[in-house]
């Protein structure tokens, strides 16, 4: 077009959906001299709202059109609305990017909520999707004419008020582009600390919980703490890691997450400041393609109180994610982190998207996003799989458990 005003014809169709109806309309229309100018279409609950515009020149039997597409909503028994106008080619606009909203449950005052600091921040909602109903309720909204920066902070407050998550994205094929994951495992993929559980076995676990939950909050130094807390374990029988490997238990939408993700052909990594003598288990379990963590020593059957090699700490984890995404083929900034910890910081901020997974609040205030819900497989929400795809997937190739 080349931006005069042209006449319009905007066609609403509402009823009950089925197969055919957007088909019948427009090879309805195809018989008349007229262009399509814009087609926006959703089902909720089963009902079809489907928008039209068509564009047309100048003395046009625009009549004709008009009693052509009420005679195809009366034959499909659906109302339809019909209005003219013209229409002013205006440039798309600039700043678009992808809100997603998640909820347990989603209050309409949240939505009013995130609707209004949108508009506050001078952009407009183009578009707005439901990608999932279970296991919580998640609403994406197209947005054009944000600063992306400036609308993340506003809607990270107002998140934290309404008590919903809200990720901001930038638009487009962006996140479809993403395609290594890279994860931590305690209290992240799995549920609890390995060394908690190991500690347990040891008779020791108030004084090792006591310095996993400093350094989980960054104030202690990982490696230091790591070490001073797999000394307390000295003399700990091997066997007690075959107890605690049969103790471990993956975290709610773990396994439909990772089997998702390996079904739409993505890489998925773990990488752990906790011990090949458990992940490995988890590697071969999940089908997990890249994975590093510590080991710990053991020596005549008994633990010795050290590890073996470099410690994976905080720095360590981020040059993980660097050689998993040279491994595959993937640029960083296509891979996404999922951590919990301090000691995962370096790791969210290298990647593409650093998502903080019901994590300290040192860690939500520095990544990128937070997921506060007990459900890992949400995470694939903020990646824009819907749940249908999710159960797509799962149809498609049973044959991954």
């Amino acid at each position: 077009m080349d931006g005069t005003a042209q006449r319009t014809l905007l066609i609403t169709l509402t009823g009950r959906d089925r197969p055919g109806v957007t088909s019948r309309l427009f090879g309805t229309l195809s018989e008349f001299p007229v262009t399509v100018a814009d087609v926006e279409q959703v089902v909720i609950r089963g009902r079809l709202v489907l928008g039209v515009l068509v564009a047309y020149a100048d003395g046009a039997d625009i009549g004709r059109v008009w009693t052509a597409a009420e005679r195809v909503a009366t034959d499909l028994d659906m109302e339809i609305e019909l209005s003219t106008g013209r229409d002013r080619a205006v440039p798309r606009r600039r700043g678009r990017l992808h809100v997603t909203v998640l909820g347990a449950p989603l209050l309409p005052a949240a939505m009013a909520g995130i609707a209004g600091q949108i508009a506050a921040n001078g952009a407009n909602i183009d578009r707005i999707e439901r990608l999932a109903s279970y296991p919580v309720t998640c609403i994406e909204l197209d947005v054009s004419g944000a600063d992306a920066a400036g609308l993340r902070a506003a809607l990270a407050r107002e998140a934290a008020e309404r008590q919903v998550d809200v990720a901001v994205q930038p638009g487009g094929l962006h996140r479809r582009a993403k395609r290594l994951i890279v994860m931590d495992v305690d209290s992240t993929l799995i549920q609890g600390e390995v060394i908690e559980l190991l500690a347990e076995q040891a008779g020791c676990l108030p004084e090792v919980a006591k310095v996993t939950e400093a350094a989980m909050r960054g104030e202690l130094d990982f490696e230091g703490s790591l070490r001073e807390r797999v000394a307390l374990l000295a003399g700990l029988d091997a066997g007690a890691l075959e107890v605690v490997r049969d103790r471990i238990e993956l975290a709610a939408g773990a396994r439909t997450m990772v089997r998702t993700l390996k079904r739409l052909d993505y890489k998925f990594a773990i990488v752990s400041g906790g011990f090949t003598q458990i992940t490995d288990a988890l590697v071969s379990d999940l089908g997990i393609d890249y994975s590093a963590a510590n080991t710990l020593e053991v020596e005549g059957g008994r633990l010795t109180g050290r590890v073996v090699g470099p410690v994976i700490d905080r720095a360590g984890k981020a040059s993980a994610l660097e050689r998993f995404a040279r491994e595959a083929g993937i640029p960083v900034s296509q891979t996404v982190a999922i951590g919990d910890g301090a000691n995962d910081l370096d790791m969210l901020q290298a990647a593409g998207l650093g998502i903080a997974y019901n994590a300290k609040p040192v860690v939500r205030q520095a990544a990128d996003t937070a997921v506060n819900v007990p459900y890992l497989d949400t995470i694939l929400f903020l990646m824009g799989i819907s749940r249908e795809e999710i159960e797509a997937a799962d149809a498609a190739d049973p044959s991954i458990a």
